[in-house]
């Protein structure tokens, strides 16, 4: 899509004192997106950013600490889209089912953090395309790095 203007789907949703949560093992391939953003976006944004790696269980009194007014949790999920794809998903959507990749249970995750904050929470959802022990990223998923970095640089200066 070179060259055409995107909406920024990011900009809705991050308002206030916004804190970003990657979630994810770079040691698995594209389950490292979540980490993966959260270090290129180091040092560029004064975006509280959290690298949660695969144990975001461990990041939770620090998140509630900050007393945030959005939340937005990045990871890769099962969303039966094309590896690279994204969406933006409510609480709701995220309870309904376990998309996500690991262990703790979104849901656990999710009402921990509506009980502890009054903070909008939001999860940006990547459809993975491997997430094998030992592989490197995708590139489809590179590509989509590249993207959302790029919308959350335009999204905190708009």
């Amino acid at each position: 899509m070179k060259g055409l203007r995107m909406e920024n789907i990011l900009l809705p949703i991050m308002r206030g004192k916004t804190v970003l949560v990657g979630i994810g093992n770079p040691l698995r391939g594209d389950d490292g997106f979540g980490p993966a953003l959260i270090s290129r976006l180091q040092g560029k944004t004064n975006l509280i950013c959290i690298d949660a790696g695969n144990a975001p269980e461990n990041y939770l009194g620090r998140i509630a600490r900050e007393e945030p007014d959005t939340i937005l949790l990045v990871d890769v999920a099962h969303l039966d889209l094309e590896p690279g794809q994204y969406r933006i998903l409510q609480p709701e959507e995220i309870l309904k089912c376990g998309l996500t990749t690991h262990d703790m249970s979104s849901r656990m995750l999710i009402e921990f953090l509506q009980n502890q904050t009054q903070a909008d929470i939001f999860m940006l959802a990547v459809q993975p395309k491997n997430i094998s022990l030992g592989e490197a990223m995708s590139e489809c998923l590179i590509t989509t790095l590249d993207e959302i970095e790029i919308l959350i640089l335009e999204g905190i200066h708009a």
